[in-house]
Parts: C-alpha cells; structure tokens; sequence
C-alpha cells in the first residue's frame, strides 16, 4: 500500500495525521507571509540599533551595515524559531557581534599580510556617531580589550541588561560582571590620564 504524501508531510512537521485535511493548501505561502510580516516588523523596529551596535564595536562606520545586514540574512533563515519580533530582538544582537568580530579579524589577517592604507576621511555616519558620544571617552574605550569595550557598549550604549549582554557574547553573567568592573576602572584611568596629558 503506498503511503499518503499529505499524511507524511504534516507529520514530519509535528502535526497528527488527522490534521492533514484541515491545513489550508497553501500552508507554505502562509507560513512565508508570517515570517515576511515579522522580519518587516523586526527590520523596522532594530535596524538603525544594529547598524549603530556595529559601528561602535567597529570603531568605525565601515562595514557596520554589512554586519547589521548579514545578520537579519541569518535570522530570516530561523524566524520559525520565534514567535514574536521582541523573542528574535536577542539572537538578532548576538548576530551583530559575531559578525562584528567576524569583520575583526579579517583586518588583523589584512593588516599582517600589506601595509595599512591611508585613512579616508570620516563619512557622514561616522561624524555622527562621534557627535553623539565623546570623542574623549570614546578614544579611552579603543584602549581597552576587547572585551571589555564589547560589554560596555552594550550595556551603556545598548543599555543592555546583564543577562542580555550575556546572551549576545556568550559568556555568564559572572563574567558581564566582571568585564564591567574592569572595563570601567580601565576606562577611568585612561580618561585620568587624558586629562592629566592635557594640562
């Protein structure tokens, strides 16, 4: 006896069989349409903070969008993960950061193998972001690891929650904890030191 296509179907996707004549024929174009619906959602809703995310662990402007791009390409492909924009808003982030350090190290591999290029002048995007926060703390922050800088970024810049910050690197809350105190005392010092350079 051949098997019946539909009952098969429906229930590799974790419907009981005798559901098959209830689903609607066009259950895929459905199920794209909600997932077209929230991508949109989430798109307009974390775009400009993903791109603006990316800029400063960049340190620059430079690739921010690609990354904040490259990042809702991979959460499209999961959308059926997530129920709602706000359940993708974590994952989306941890995206961004990968991506960031991604970017990171193909420019320490292209710095090693040629000479670096001169430095073009800031872009409009990159003046604003300087506009935005200090020049000052800003360059005391480029002193600091890695990261450090990546978590107080995000919870100063992103004004993230512990266990968010946690989420997007992947590391314990013990650890945001202790990255933070570090970072800041780090920071303190270096803006000390700024200002004692300046008299």
């Amino acid at each position: 006896m051949t098997p019946d296509v539909t009952t098969m179907t429906t229930s590799r996707l974790g419907a009981p069989a005798r559901w098959a004549a209830e689903w609607p024929e066009n259950w895929q174009s459905v199920a794209v349409s909600r997932a077209d619906k929230l991508l949109e959602e989430l798109y307009e809703g974390q775009w400009a903070r993903m791109v603006r995310l990316a800029a400063l662990l960049l340190r620059s402007t430079d690739h921010a969008e690609e990354v904040a791009q490259d990042a809702f390409v991979q959460i499209y492909r999961r959308l059926h993960k997530f129920a709602t924009a706000d359940d993708a808003v974590g994952y989306l982030r941890t995206c961004v950061v990968n991506g960031v350090r991604s970017v990171q190290r193909h420019r320490e591999v292209v710095q090693r193998l040629q000479p670096p290029p001169p430095a073009a002048p800031p872009g409009p995007e990159e003046l604003a972001v300087r506009a935005d926060s200090d020049r000052t703390v800003l360059a005391a922050l480029d002193t600091l690891p890695q990261r450090q800088r990546e978590v107080l970024v995000l919870r100063y810049w992103s004004e993230l929650s512990g266990k968010e910050i946690a989420e997007a690197l992947g590391i314990s809350e013990g650890a945001v904890k202790s990255h933070t105190h570090r970072g800041v005392a780090a920071l303190r010092a270096a803006l000390d030191g700024q200002e004692t350079g300046d008299e």
